[in-house]
């Protein structure tokens, strides 16, 4: 670089100002290029570490007691993808988590245990495994454990993305009355239908039903996009949410898309290769594909796959893309 050019640049930065031609490669890009890294982490592995939290810290100290699922190319940064967070959260028997609201909007979708419930705004919605909860964005929400076993959830939350947009806000309920610890919140009821909570049976018989009518698509199987009851919409604007259902012997197609994805075993046994590599996953085991990396899916048995990503917020603002082999 001569030394006219160098000054200028020095000038410009004493503004606070710099050259784009020499950055605009990085900033406007041929394709995606991106930090996050494709990752599995196996639930039997992460079992001890839970049972460890549960013993360390209460769910009273704790807010949340969560360990973070923290993608291996984001290191410090508390997210899995670039836009989304997940965790696995506890609940122990008798265990109180209590009410406060926030910006981020998340998504529960129970792996372990009977018993507890999440209430949202007034409705209380048992847990079991499959289930998949909703807490939509500044809904007030607790978790209460009033059964007899642990009861593990997969988070996913967009955090990220309302961090990014400066817009994060959090607020505990103002009077919280402890009266009614063994109860949750007072005002709540139990209810069986909810647009905030999706049981997992009726859609396990949806996947059946869709496996007995036809073939299975290459490259996804059979798959079903979990919507609002209400609206016809994806559950959240930030978050949409998938099942699955991969024939025993399935070898699918490789297909890419813009919107990095959080795979969660629900049901049987297989392997996905995800650009360069190959995991192998079983019932509750989770991993992450990032953006615009290939990721085909093979099965030993039938299985099923839970999934969430990012891609309703990409379709809304037009940047959405997927590259699919025939």
């Amino acid at each position: 670089m001569d030394t006219a050019r160098k000054d200028f640049y020095a000038r410009l930065s004493g503004k606070s100002a710099a050259p784009l031609w020499e950055v605009l490669s990085d900033i406007v890009r041929k394709d995606p290029r991106t930090s996050v890294r494709a990752a599995l982490w196996r639930y039997d592995e992460m079992r001890p570490f839970i049972a460890e939290a549960g013993r360390l810290i209460t769910a009273e100290e704790a807010e949340r007691r969560v360990l973070i699922l923290e993608n291996p190319g984001l290191p410090g940064m508390s997210r899995i993808t670039q836009s989304l967070y997940a965790g696995l959260q506890l609940i122990l028997p008798g265990e109180i988590a209590h009410r406060h609201r926030h910006t981020a909007s998340a998504l529960r979708f129970i792996l372990e245990g009977s018993g507890a419930y999440t209430s949202v705004d007034g409705e209380r919605l048992t847990m079991k495994p499959g289930d998949f909860i909703l807490t939509p964005f500044w809904s007030y929400h607790d978790h209460g454990n009033p059964g007899t076993e642990p009861v593990v959830w997969l988070d996913g939350l967009d955090i990220p993305t309302v961090n990014m947009f400066d817009t994060s806000f959090f607020e505990k309920e103002a009077e919280h009355d402890h009266d009614h610890d063994d109860e949750g919140a007072p005002e709540a009821k139990f209810v069986e239908t909810s647009a905030m909570k999706y049981p997992y049976e009726p859609h396990r018989e949806r996947l059946a039903s869709m496996a007995k009518g036809g073939r299975p698509d290459s490259r996804h199987g059979y798959k079903l996009e979990y919507r609002n009851a209400n609206t016809g919409n994806p559950v959240l604007p930030t978050i949409g949410a998938c099942l699955q259902l991969l024939p025993k012997g399935f070898s699918g197609a490789a297909c890419r898309a813009t919107d990095a994805t959080i795979y969660c075993a629900v049901e049987g046994r297989g392997s996905t290769t995800i650009g360069e590599k190959t995991f192998g996953w079983g019932p509750r085991d989770i991993f992450v594909a990032p953006s615009w990396h290939p990721v085909s899916h093979q099965t030993q048995e039938e299985s099923v796959l839970f999934s969430f990503s990012d891609r309703p917020a990409q379709k809304a603002l037009g940047i959405w893309r997927e590259d699919c082999e025939s």
